[in-house]
């Protein structure tokens, strides 16, 4: 009676987990492959573990033929040798013959055990991936057991988890037998070595503990929106109360901030700001650039793309220590978010707009006059008026036009460049569009002051043809910006 061989399967089944009647097949396939391997491929094998006994028991089948008709030793027998073993048997019938598995030789008994370890540790990989594919985006606990090249190995009970390098918090080191919890982010199919991947590193980690730390989260009261980190030093969480009376930043940070220091401590210190999300695009990058204090923001939605002004002296909080503040921000918004001072937007608004209506007056668009390099008022005065025509392809009455555009344009931009330096932008709401109507009214008065002075100026020098074309060209200048829009965000 083979009763260590029963003692292995059902110690094996308990150990792994493994399913015993799954252990016995595996057995009795390792035993058959292993067979035909030994004599023929073609054989007719019949294998059956016996329960009682522990025994393994092999038959090989052969179909009984006429005497001098085999053809196949491995496969038939004549009825005459196969009637010394059963008198019985009648041609075409199946007689079966008892193969000893002790006479299969080393090298068969050794692929069979390999078979049976192959088929185990599938089985086993099988069985971790039912377990752990639905539990991915869940926070796990074990002990730390040994360093692996990828990373560190733990210990989950079960099986084993790998923590990656990339997934781990920069400066964070472990020791063997260190207590370490983290998020299931992976589970793999295939694979020599852990099957579970997880990380500390991953953004959902922190949404993950603040579930666990805020029953209001937990309850889906408060919704996390969305989460950026900068492992190890950064992080910002923007969140969204679906009932008014609930503050989504007060339960997040709990009473004398207990509830995020407990996710503070976990990250070794991370610094976490806390957001409150909004559908305007606006709002929510307010939010997100907090604590820096934004005086305007310019919203491209086809572009996804956020033009944010903030005063002279907050620029060093909106972009952050190496960047990070304004980086953080943008990833958790999801678009590119552009910083200027009050006084540089000033500037370059003032210049772009010019340079604008410089290439209207010359019927040439404003991408053409800077991809030849003509990004001021200064360049296009500097040129000469052969280079205007290589350049911009225009004629000698066009390259007229533009420069008494330019003319007519720098006192304006000098104007609106030195008030930049002292006055601040408003923000967007009533008080801009009266800005805007202001603006506009001064701009239709400064057309009716050179339109005066254009007519005194034909009556005094009636038969100057450049005067003419140079009187036509402000003219035309000043409808364009008396007749045009400044639309606030």
């Amino acid at each position: 009676m083979n009763l260590e061989l029963k003692k292995a399967i059902d110690q094996i089944s308990k150990d792994k987990g493994l399913d015993r009647d799954m252990l016995v097949t595996t057995l009795e396939e390792a035993v058959r492959t292993s067979v035909q391997r030994r004599f023929n491929d073609n054989i007719d094998v019949e294998v059956n573990y016996n329960e009682e006994t522990g025994d393994i028991e092999v038959y090989q089948f052969k179909v009984v033929m006429e005497d001098g008709d085999v053809a196949n030793d491995d496969t038939q027998i004549e009825l005459s040798e196969a009637r010394l073993h059963d008198p019985s048997v009648q041609i075409d019938d199946e007689v079966g013959f008892r193969v000893r598995v002790e006479d299969l030789g080393r090298i068969a008994a050794q692929s069979a055990k390999q078979v049976i370890i192959q088929r185990m540790r599938d089985a086993e990989h099988e069985i971790i991936y039912n377990e752990y594919k639905d539990r991915i985006g869940e926070i796990v606990s074990g002990n730390v057991q040994r360093r692996d090249r990828g990373g560190w190995v733990v210990n989950l009970g079960r099986t084993e988890a790998i923590l990656p390098r990339e997934e781990q918090i920069p400066r964070e080191h472990f020791k063997r037998g260190d207590r370490v919890q983290a998020l299931i982010i992976k589970v793999c199919t295939e694979g020599r070595g852990p099957q579970v991947v997880i990380s500390r590193a991953h953004r959902d980690y922190m949404a993950a503990l603040f579930r666990r730390e805020v029953p209001e989260v937990d309850d889906g009261v408060v919704q996390i929106m969305g989460v950026a980190r900068d492992p190890g030093s950064r992080a910002k969480v923007a969140v969204f109360s679906r009932e008014r009376e609930v503050d989504p930043v007060g339960a997040c940070v709990g009473v004398r901030g207990s509830r995020i220091q407990n996710v503070v401590q976990e990250l070794h210190n991370e610094r976490i700001d806390i957001v409150v999300w909004s559908p305007d695009m606006a709002t929510y990058a307010r939010n997100a650039l907090a604590p820096a204090i934004v005086t305007r923001i310019i919203v491209d939605e086809e572009s996804k793309l956020l033009e944010v002004i903030v005063p002279d002296d907050q620029l060093t909080n909106a972009i952050g220590r190496k960047g990070q503040n304004v980086k953080l921000a943008a990833r958790l918004l999801g678009w590119k978010v552009d910083i200027f001072t009050e006084s540089r937007y000033n500037e370059v608004n003032a210049i772009g707009h010019g340079l604008e209506q410089v290439a209207s007056v010359a019927e040439i668009s404003l991408e053409t006059m800077l991809a030849a390099g003509y990004t001021s008022l200064d360049k296009l005065r500097a040129a000469s008026d052969q280079e205007l025509a290589d350049a911009l392809t225009i004629s000698a009455n066009r390259i007229a036009d533009l420069r008494a555009a330019v003319n007519f344009l720098a006192p304006v931009v000098e104007k609106e460049q030195e008030s930049s330096a002292v006055n601040t932008l408003k923000p967007a709401g009533a008080e801009a569009e009266a800005d805007a109507e202001n603006a506009v009214e001064s701009e239709a008065a400064v057309d009716n002051e050179d339109g005066e002075a254009a007519a005194e100026a034909e009556e005094a020098v009636p038969t100057e043809d450049a005067v003419d074309d140079e009187d036509d060209a402000m003219g035309e200048m000043g409808r364009q910006q008396a007749g045009g829009t400044h639309v606030d965000d």
